[in-house]
């Protein structure tokens, strides 16, 4: 669907882009960095929009330095900042777009009621767009990058100002943009847990630069680290604490999870074989404690920029 191979964009204070290559294949792919990272300026190299310093790349096998035209005419395209038009209905805006995107005049009225009904607009879609609320914006925004029945799909930041609820409504469109009807899907978020469960593929982006890319799975698969959390008793009212004393000093190391997204308040350690089980199930019976659970964490997305910015405050320590 998507590949570039060394792409940079420079500018002259700043580089957006930093010799990125990577490939993103069909079914929704996230593209996460922190704001700057550079994710807006590549969906702009990607349609054809804006050109890259060097490097290249290609979009359903077309060149984007040559076919930026053909590129837009089979790609979506959901911008990230308010760009609507107050006093028209979103059945006009949307009948419009899709006539820009050469449709005749029936099929698009057409199209355009059934993508509004899809986004669940139906109701509301002959009221002018000023009136809308936020979220109600963001979903003709979304409308109006599918009404042309597009094969790839680019949604910059989809679910900027959005309540959880509207949130978790905007991703399940998302997924079923794939799902339904078949599009790709390339979405970009700062917010990682938006990412892991919508998408099949994530790219991690930070200064321009690829840190990872790979699937969410793989993201996300289970690690040596086990993850204990246990009650609490009138002997030892912190029974998190007894555990880790305990485990100290029989010689395994332990920190606390609470700093990690999802882990709670739990005490982290590595688990060596079942001898670890064994002790962590012995110690906690001997104590009078209950136990909570035991079980292997799963790697979450934040912790590669986590593991990233350590690497680069050492290197950084390390070159001083």
């Amino acid at each position: 669907m998507i590949a570039t191979e060394s792409l940079s964009k420079r500018y002259p204070r700043v580089t957006a882009l930093d010799r990125l290559s990577v490939d993103v294949g069909p079914g929704v792919t996230g593209l996460v960095g922190a704001n700057g990272a550079g994710k807006s300026t590549l969906i702009k190299i990607l349609l054809g929009l804006s050109p890259a310093t060097e490097g290249r790349a290609e979009v359903l096998g077309l060149d984007v330095a040559t076919k930026g035209g053909d590129i837009r005419e089979r790609v979506g395209y959901m911008p990230e900042h308010d760009c609507l038009p107050p006093d028209v209905s979103a059945t006009e805006f949307v009948v419009h777009m899709a006539r820009m995107s050469g449709l005749p005049p029936t099929a698009a009225r057409e199209r355009t009621a059934d993508t509004l009904r899809h986004v669940g607009l139906y109701e509301e879609r002959y009221r002018p767009i000023g009136g809308y609320s936020t979220g109600m914006k963001q979903r003709v925004k979304l409308a109006q990058a599918l009404v042309h029945d597009p094969q790839l799909v680019f949604l910059d930041e989809p679910t900027n100002g959005l309540d959880p609820v509207g949130r978790d409504e905007m991703l399940g469109l998302i997924r079923r943009i794939h799902t339904d009807f078949g599009i790709s899907v390339l979405v970009t978020s700062h917010l990682l847990g938006e990412l892991e469960r919508t998408c099949d593929h994530v790219v991690v982006v930070d200064g321009g630069k690829l840190l990872r890319s790979s699937s969410t799975t793989d993201f996300t698969q289970t690690t040596t680290t086990l993850a204990i959390e246990v009650t609490d008793s009138d002997e030892h009212p912190d029974g998190t604490r007894a555990v880790r004393d305990v485990l100290h000093a029989r010689g395994v190391d332990t920190h606390d999870g609470s700093g990690l997204p999802g882990a709670g308040h739990v005490l982290l350690l590595t688990a060596s074989g079942e001898e670890t089980y064994d002790l962590v199930r012995d110690v906690v019976a001997d104590l009078g404690l209950g136990l909570v659970r035991m079980e292997q964490r799963r790697h979450q997305i934040a912790e590669v920029f986590t593991n990233s910015d350590e690497q680069r405050k050492e290197a950084v320590g390390h070159g001083g």
